[in-house]
Order: structure tokens, then C-alpha cells, then sequence
């Protein structure tokens, strides 16, 4: 079965609208699709509920989706690097669901596994348990979680075979394996295909039956988040 759509906007055709509960792939800016969220961005769909770690920089990815006030909640670990992410939630303008960062993995891990909720020590008498089922296993209290399963998850990988087989790269894998997984539609933004058994199966890091369209940029940004250089020698 082929899955590669010819653009990104043709990729999102027919299954992202307006109330969405979504995920977004990446780790600050290493490894978030770019191509898919400028597409989303100019789909117009609006009061999304965007899970991902954090909501990218000021006009780059998930960030252009705030400054164009599009995601209504963020399913979110980490908030900073972004002027207009923090100008919206402390304005009220924008939601937060603060979720610990091994805690989001979990989350959306057991929503691939089909695995409704789990108990987790994290957030144990803070703001992150308030409201939350606690129990106590062998004389220590834990935090019900529930799973997260997205309606569409949107993915960044380096390579794909034409049946959806995703090779990663590096650190640029991090969220992206989980995302995917727990998406009940995961579209994939790549920066290679090759035909459908020209990957080592043992190189293969996620099957593509978590797969359903892909779509080619072979030429990402890749920004680098924040530069740090030495000072030039006197």
C-alpha cells in the first residue's frame, strides 16, 4: 500500500478540523515537522488542543500556530523559549495542562498500547496531582494518569519506506516514536522514501502499521534552538 501524499497540505486533507485533540512530534526544535505544521497553520483550523513538549520558539514551528491564535490548550512539559506562549496563558488566552515530561511519554506511550491510564509517584503533592486519582501501593501513594490517544499525530522522521516503515535520526527521534504510536490517524513528514523493502528490517525503529500517510521535505530548516559560541580570542 502506498502512503506518500504529494504535499503536506494533501497529507492533512479530510482529517484535521477545528476542536481537535492533536500531537505534535519533537523536542523543542530537534525533530518537529515542519512542513505539516506550516500546512496545519494554513489549513485555518482552529481551538486545537496540542499535545507536544513544548510549543516551539516565537514564529517557528508550533509557535506560528500561536501567534495565529489557532491552539486553544496545550497538553505541555516544557513552556519556555516562547514570548507568546507566555503572554497568552498569563493573559488567559491560552490553556495549559502542565504535564511532567516523563509523565507525557507514559501518557502517550500507553495510549499506543492501549493501555486506558496508569499509576506514576511523579506529581505526588504538587499542582500536577491535583484532582487526580492517588492510591497507595506498598506503602507509597501514586497519581492515576490517563493515556492520551490523539485523533491525528503529526510526526517527523529522516526516512520512510513507501509502506509507512520510519527510520529516525539521533536525538531528532525523541517524542516522535510515541506520538505516533498513540495517534488514531499519524501522518509522517520525511526526508526520504525508498520503495517498501529496501529497509534493513533490523534498522527499521517503527513499523508502518502506525502509519497512515506520508508525505516528502527533503529540505527542513532544522533551526538550531539557542547558539551558544566563544568569545573570539582577543
Amino acid at each position: 500500500m502506498n502512503k506518500v501524499y504529494p504535499s503536506a497540505a494533501a497529507a492533512l486533507d479530510g482529517i484535521v478540523h477545528d476542536g481537535q485533540l492533536m500531537a505534535v512530534g519533537g523536542f523543542g526544535l530537534c525533530g518537529i515537522p515542519e512542513a505539516l505544521i506550516d500546512a496545519l497553520q494554513a489549513s485555518g483550523v482552529k481551538d486545537l488542543t496540542v499535545i507536544s513538549n513544548n510549543a516551539g520558539v516565537d514564529g517557528f514551528g508550533l509557535g506560528k500556530l500561536l501567534q495565529t491564535r489557532q491552539i486553544r490548550k496545550m497538553i505541555s512539559s516544557y513552556v519556555g523559549e516562547n514570548k507568546e506562549f507566555e503572554r497568552q496563558y498569563l493573559s488567559g488566552e491560552l490553556q495549559l495542562e502542565f504535564t511532567p515530561q516523563g509523565t507525557l511519554a507514559e501518557k502517550l506511550r500507553a495510549g499506543g498500547a492501549g493501555i486506558p491510564a496508569f499509576f506514576t509517584k511523579t506529581g505526588v503533592g504538587t499542582i500536577v496531582a491535583e484532582g487526580k486519582e492517588l492510591r497507595e501501593f506498598d506503602g507509597h501513594t501514586y497519581v492515576m494518569e490517563r493515556a492520551l490517544t490523539p485523533e491525528v499525530s503529526l510526526v517527523k522522521a529522516y526516512m520512510a519506506d513507501k509502506s509507512g516503515n520510519l527510520v529516525f535520526r539521533k536525538t531528532a527521534r525523541n517524542f516522535n516514536p510515541n506520538v505516533a504510536q498513540a495517534g488514531k490517524i499519524t501522518v509522517v513528514e520525511v526526508e526520504k522514501i525508498v520503495e517498501t523493502g529496501a529497509l534493513d528490517p533490523d534498522a527499521v525503529h517503527l513499523p508502518g502499521i502506525f502509519v497512515h500517510r506520508i508525505v516528502l521535505n527533503e529540505t527542513p530548516e532544522k533551526r538550531i534552538e539557542q547558539r551558544t559560541v566563544r568569545k573570539a580570542a582577543a
